[in-house]
């Protein structure tokens, strides 16, 4: 699943994120790999259900069959701006560039009240636990905990511990909310300060 390639950031800004099916990644043999691409994050267009498979041919093949004999054809007007989508770089640098912001407004002040931002290259979520918090003796309930301390600030994250044993002590923040709301919870946070015990 590559719907975040277009949002490196860090190590990846102004790079590109290599796809699974690239020489560098494949060594140049697709069989067994599928990429699955979709437009949801780069063109912010999630209820379009616009995407596409690319890969080893017989996976693709099969794919294809499956999806005609189940009905699941995509409709022509999503194809079509499937293919606008696709053919225009500019609104993709504008999406990553209003993410960008929100990001460094919401990192910026997580830091300030005493966060530590770990595991976020890219994608649209920031995974933050608190500074005194040392992951390797996190458990599930500093997740909870740590929500609850977002959450009496107005601000409404995801416990690491949804997404398995290596998201004990961290919430997943994202960087979806708009502009306004970011600015909201940003305030908060730094007004709040760092946490003291």
């Amino acid at each position: 699943d590559e719907c975040y390639a277009e949002l490196g950031w860090d190590a990846w800004d102004g790079a590109v994120v290599p796809c699974i099916l690239s020489d560098e990644v494949s060594g140049g043999d697709l069989t067994g790999l599928l990429s699955v691409y979709s437009l949801s994050k780069q063109s912010n267009l999630a209820g379009y259900r616009a995407a596409f498979a690319a890969g080893d041919p017989q996976l693709v093949a099969t794919l294809v069959n499956t999806r005609k004999h189940a009905g699941m054809i995509v409709p022509a007007p999503v194809q079509h701006a499937m293919a606008v989508a696709l053919a225009d770089d500019a609104h993709v640098a504008e999406q990553k560039d209003r993410y960008r912001r929100r990001r460094d407004a919401l990192r910026t002040a997580l830091e300030a009240s005493g966060h530590t931002v770990d595991h976020s290259e890219a994608g649209l979520y920031l995974w933050t636990r608190r500074t005194d918090l040392d992951p390797a003796d996190a458990t599930a309930q500093d997740s909870w905990d740590l929500l609850g301390e977002l959450a009496d600030l107005g601000i409404i994250a995801g416990p690491g511990v949804f997404y398995g044993a290596g998201g004990e002590g961290y919430v997943r923040v994202a960087i979806t909310a708009t502009d306004e709301a970011v600015a909201r919870a940003a305030a908060r946070l730094t007004a709040r300060g760092p946490r003291t015990g």
